[in-house]
């Protein structure tokens, strides 16, 4: 008998196992710089994972999503960025990242987020109910990757700007 897919917030026990994650996730993904794993680690570094979430599968983690405070020119507060989400290649395409993702935005809200931003595909994002938002701007990304849910209070106009770790490089 196969047991279920937990989801469940990170532990220090889970730190090697996400950064494996994360760096197999992405390996042969188009469109990335692959330092995922090395931005996961500079969020929980600086204290800015503000939700980090694992998906364990028969006592091992195949999943991994994080969601950090990004600023907004507007000064609007409580919104976050969304990723990197990442799903062992043997599990891809299973549900798992919808699971993960799904769990991220209901403590997002617990947390009396405002609203959640995601650079990515926007069929995927748009089953969560993303969608691009020309008032929300990521200089140098093409509108309709980044894309905006609003969970809660004002909506935010202007430049969104995620923090610095999202510039790491190792």
């Amino acid at each position: 008998m196969t047991q279920a897919l937990i989801i469940r917030k990170e532990t220090a026990a889970d730190i090697d196992a996400i950064d494996r994650v994360t760096r197999d996730a992405f390996l042969h993904a188009e469109h990335t710089e692959h330092t995922e794993q090395f931005i996961v680690k500079a969020l929980r570094d600086a204290g800015a994972l503000s939700v980090s979430l694992v998906a364990e599968l028969e006592g091992a983690i195949i999943g991994h999503v994080a969601a950090s405070p990004v600023s907004i020119s507007d000064g609007t507060p409580r919104w976050y960025g969304l990723g990197p989400v990442s799903v062992a290649p043997g599990h891809q395409q299973q549900g798992v990242g919808r699971q993960l993702i799904g769990r991220l935005l209901d403590d997002l809200r617990q947390l009396g987020a405002a609203g959640c931003v995601v650079l990515g595909n926007p069929a995927y994002y748009g089953r969560f109910g993303f969608r691009a938002d020309a008032a929300l701007v990521l200089p140098g990304v093409p509108a309709e990757y980044f894309q905006a849910l609003r969970l809660a209070g004002p909506s935010a106009t202007g430049t969104v700007h995620y923090h610095r770790a999202f510039e790491a490089k190792n």
